[in-house]
C-alpha cells in the first residue's frame, strides 16, 4: 500500500513538474516579447501562455515534501457519491429541440445540441493515470458505461492531461464517432490510438469547426500540457465556445485566472450556461488552476447567465477536501447573487429550462 501511495504521489507531482519546468523554462518564455506572445503562442520550445502577468515559480522538492508529510482532511468521500443512472434509451429519446447537458464526472460532459450528441473530455477509466494500478482513482462510477452509450456524433478534447484525455475511452470511440475536435497537436495522440486523421479537426485558439449548424470555437486558457516528462507543452490547451440554434455554451477546460475570460465574454457572450473549472486549486500552482473565487469571476467575465462548476467530485487531485470546491462556490455565488447549477452526476440539465439543483454533497460530506 505504501508503494502504491508513493507512485500515486509521483504521478501527480510529475504533472506539476511538467508545468513548472515547461512554463518557466527560458526556451518557452525567454526571447519572446509580449506582443509576439499575443500573436504567436507557439515557439521552438512548445506552446506558451501569453498573458503578460503569467508566472510560475513552484519548487518541486517542497511540493513533494508537502505530499508526503502534510495531513490530508477528507481528501476522498467515505460515503457513496449519489449518481443518477443514465441509459442509452434515455439519451436516444431526448427531444432534438432540447439542448441538454449531463455531468458524467469530473470534467466529462454529455452534451446534446441541435439533436447532435457530443462528449467533452470523456474519461471512463477507473484512474486518471498512465497506470492501471496507481494514480487518482474515481470516487464513483460513470452514470452510463462507455459500452452502453448510444451513437455519439462528436468528441471535444480540451487538453492532453490524463483526467481529460483518456486513451481507453478514445480507442473505444475511434471507429464509431465522426468528429473529434481537439487543440493543435492533440491529433497526434488520437491517430496513434486509431482515430482516422480525416475525422480530426485540430484547432488553434479562435479557430472554429462547424458541424451541421453547431459551431465549436477553440478559445484560450492558461494552462499547460504533457503526458510524460518528454513531451512538455508539445500540444495546445483550449476552452470551447459551443453555439447552436437554441443555446450558447462555454466549457473552460483547465485554466488559471487571466484576462482571456473577459476577451471571450466580450466576443461571444452572453452564455446560457458556463461550465467552469472549480477544483484542484492550490497556492503552489495558482496560475494554472483557479480558486473558487476566481472561477466565479471567470463566469462573470464570460457574461454567463448560469454557472456549472466542474473539475470536482470525481478525483483527488489537490490538497483540499473533496467537497471544498462545491461548498465554496455555492456560498460565493449566493453572496454575489449568481445562479449556480450543481447537478448530481447523471442528472439531466435542460439548457433553456434549468431547474434548481440540490447541494447533493452536503449529506455525505465527511
Amino acid at each position: 500500500m505504501k508503494l502504491i501511495k508513493l507512485i500515486s504521489i509521483l504521478v501527480f507531482i510529475g504533472g506539476i513538474m511538467l508545468a513548472t519546468s515547461a512554463l518557466t523554462s527560458p526556451s518557452h518564455q525567454g526571447d519572446v516579447n509580449v506582443s509576439e506572445q499575443r500573436a504567436h503562442h507557439k515557439t521552438k520550445g512548445g506552446f506558451i501562455n501569453t498573458s503578460p502577468s503569467f508566472s510560475d515559480d513552484t519548487a518541486i522538492l517542497p511540493l513533494l515534501k508537502r505530499y508526503i508529510t502534510e495531513t490530508r482532511i477528507d481528501a476522498t468521500p467515505t460515503m457513496e457519491i449519489p449518481v443518477v443512472t443514465v441509459t442509452a434509451e434515455l439519451l436516444r429519446n431526448l427531444p432534438e429541440s432540447q439542448d441538454t447537458v449531463i455531468r458524467l464526472g469530473h470534467s466529462s460532459i454529455f452534451l446534446q445540441v441541435d439533436g447532435q450528441r457530443w462528449l467533452i473530455d470523456p474519461v471512463f477509466s477507473e484512474r486518471a493515470s498512465p497506470f492501471s494500478f496507481a494514480g487518482p482513482k474515481r470516487f464513483h462510477q460513470p452514470p452510463i458505461a462507455l459500452t452502453d452509450l448510444p451513437s455519439i456524433d462528436g468528441v471535444m478534447i480540451s487538453h492532453d492531461h490524463y483526467d481529460h484525455l483518456d486513451k481507453a475511452s478514445i480507442m473505444h470511440l475511434a471507429k464509431s464517432v465522426a468528429h473529434f475536435v481537439v487543440p493543435l497537436g492533440v491529433d497526434k495522440h488520437l491517430t496513434d490510438w486509431g482515430v482516422k486523421p480525416s475525422k480530426i479537426h485540430s484547432l488553434d485558439w479562435w479557430q472554429a469547426h462547424n458541424s451541421s449548424g453547431v459551431t465549436i470555437t477553440a478559445t484560450p486558457t492558461q494552462h499547460f500540457s504533457g503526458r510524460s516528462l518528454f513531451d512538455k507543452n508539445d500540444t495546445l490547451w483550449a476552452s470551447y465556445v459551443i453555439q447552436s440554434a437554441n443555446s450558447s455554451l462555454y466549457f473552460s477546460g483547465d485554466s488559471g485566472y487571466f484576462d482571456g475570460f473577459k476577451q471571450i465574454g466580450d466576443r461571444f457572450g452572453p452564455f446560457d450556461l458556463t461550465m467552469v473549472e472549480t477544483g484542484a486549486y492550490d497556492k503552489d500552482w495558482a496560475t494554472i488552476h483557479m480558486t473558487p473565487e476566481q472561477s466565479l469571476q471567470a463566469h462573470i467575465d464570460l457574461q454567463g447567465k448560469k454557472m456549472m462548476p466542474i473539475h470536482n467530485g470525481t478525483f483527488d487531485l489537490a490538497f483540499h477536501s473533496w467537497y471544498d470546491p462545491l461548498n465554496q462556490i455555492t456560498q460565493l455565488a449566493s453572496d454575489a447573487n449568481v445562479e449556480i447549477v450543481t447537478p448530481k452526476m447523471g442528472e439531466l440539465v435542460s439548457i433553456n429550462e434549468i431547474h434548481k439543483t440540490t447541494h447533493w454533497w452536503a449529506a455525505i460530506a465527511n
